[in-house]
């Protein structure tokens, strides 16, 4: 196919001009982080999260925490810096800080007032490319229902519970199985 032969000879020939001007840009610092590297790295590394954890405390006996992350090795948690520095928000961690033979590092946005007016707002103006795009489109609207106020109410946890559990490869790695909280939810109504 011509066209794909005339892309490739372009890309190729596009990266042999930059790598040959570059000036060993492997040594320059990163001064600005591109989004769309930042995409790219949430393509391979991160996750949008819906945690869900039993919590008599609440109303709905349901505590819902929307999360982003993004995890990475100690050998890059620069990348993470510039991350967190580009959002201007969130933090950075161990990713399992109990674990001494893991050393990865995660970047984690649970504001949710962070998550609505800047995370959100980026994947929409530079959209992931796989089908973790469904998931982040499942996380935005779970996010905006407890804006709304959704989250109170014992139809819309309902909801938010069996939407979380279809991100994420459909919550294959969830430890809690979906009819657990909605048997919590169930009886949160019976003790009323």
């Amino acid at each position: 196919d011509l066209s794909i032969s005339h892309y490739l000879w372009y890309s190729i020939n596009t990266m042999s001009k930059k790598v040959l001007s570059a000036d060993n840009q492997q040594e320059r610092p990163m001064t600005i982080i591109e989004p769309w590297y930042i995409v790219g790295f949430t393509e391979g590394e991160g996750t949008f999260h819906i945690a869900l954890y039993a919590d008599p405390r609440m109303r709905q006996k349901v505590k819902i925490i929307p999360e982003f992350h993004i995890n990475q090795s100690y050998l890059r948690i620069s990348t993470l810096n510039e991350i967190q520095k580009y959002f201007g928000c969130g933090y950075i961690k161990q990713n399992h800080g109990k674990n001494d033979y893991d050393t990865t590092y995660v970047y984690v946005v649970r504001d949710r007032d962070d998550l609505l007016n800047k995370i959100i707002p980026f994947f929409r103006k530079y959209p992931l490319r796989s089908v973790k795009n469904e998931s982040f489109l499942k996380f935005a609207f779970i996010v905006e229902m407890i804006k709304n106020g959704k989250h109170l109410k014992k139809t819309g946890v309902k909801k938010i519970i069996q939407l979380a559990y279809t991100m994420n490869v459909g919550g294959k790695y969830r430890l809690r199985k979906k009819e657990v909280l909605l048997k919590l939810l169930e009886s949160s109504e019976t003790t009323r």
